[in-house]
């Protein structure tokens, strides 16, 4: 079964309900033969387009992932990226802001880490942390020493929102191709999952008591995601909701969203001119002798 981008895509302009969204939907696999089969041929085919980006260098790639914990954002990762040339690619995670971090703008951190041209930028977590788990957690803006007006105004969502959105326009105009992934699961999903890190030993450290406090606000995370993804899913950078109850299933949607973005992207590799052929072929002539 062929997996179409759009069918996971946050339509721009449109009204976007999270709920009435699946968080799991029918395998694009028959077996984990298959499944390994697809996954390996979206791997062989995203290192050869990675490889014509890196030489091209023309434009950047910033793949986004957001979700909820234990949602599999590692795992998509390694998983999709496993073939890309580790040189062209670069993977940074986001955590609570440092004191340096936060004597600048909300968006000043992430700018800092943004891919170069012919590059893949991987944000595991990003940006949009600030108008998710700030909004649920409003001490921590707060806590952020912004002047009280600004922090007081009730419009300060819509104000990260339309500075979002205007960033990632810039960047669009000047030649970084956009990707946001919302890896959507399930509260049950969820449980299933916190449960078997627990009982794994060797996943012991993936999971603190502060995960199941941030699970008592699932509701208003939902709330928060649903408004940014209204608010912030564009024609230039898409949002893209995947079903993320089936990891395997997940993996290979996510996969074909990046080829499917690269494949729209005018890429070659760069010609050589007459002046260069002479000079190879004058270094053949050398290597023979």
């Amino acid at each position: 079964m062929k997996i179409n981008s759009k069918d996971f895509q946050v339509p721009p302009g449109e009204e976007f309900k999270l709920s009435a969204h699946p968080t799991k939907v029918k395998p694009f696999f028959k077996s984990k033969k298959h499944y390994h089969q697809r996954l390996d041929e979206g791997v062989e085919e995203l290192s050869e387009l990675q490889r014509m980006h890196y030489a091209a260098n023309r434009h950047a790639i910033l793949l986004i992932f957001q979700a909820m914990d234990a949602a599999g954002k590692d795992g998509a990762i390694r998983h999709v990226m496993s073939g890309v040339n580790p040189q062209g690619c670069q993977v940074f995670s986001f955590k609570q802001p440092s004191t340096e971090e936060l004597e600048h703008d909300f968006l000043w951190r992430t700018t800092c880490r943004l891919p170069e041209r012919g590059r893949i930028g991987i944000f595991n977590r990003s940006y949009y942390e600030e108008v998710l788990v700030v909004r649920v957690h409003p001490e921590i803006l707060r806590s952020q020493g912004l002047p009280e007006g600004l922090i007081a105004k009730q419009a300060i969502w819509e104000e990260r929102y339309r500075s979002i959105v205007d960033f990632e326009a810039h960047l669009h105009r000047n030649g970084t191709r956009i990707i946001k992934f919302f890896l959507h699961l399930s509260k049950d999903e969820q449980r299933k999952r916190f449960i078997a890190r627990i009982d794994d030993p060797d996943k012991n450290w993936k999971f603190s008591r502060a995960d199941v406090r941030e699970r008592e606000r699932w509701d208003d995370y939902m709330k928060a995601y649903e408004a940014c993804l209204n608010a912030t899913s564009t024609a230039h950078a898409p949002w893209y909701v995947v079903p993320a109850d089936d990891k395997k299933n997940a993996r290979l949607i996510v996969s074909q969203i990046i080829l499917d973005a690269l494949n729209e992207l005018d890429m070659a590799y760069p010609k050589t001119s007459a002046k260069r052929r002479r000079e190879l072929e004058s270094i053949r002539k050398q290597l023979a002798k």
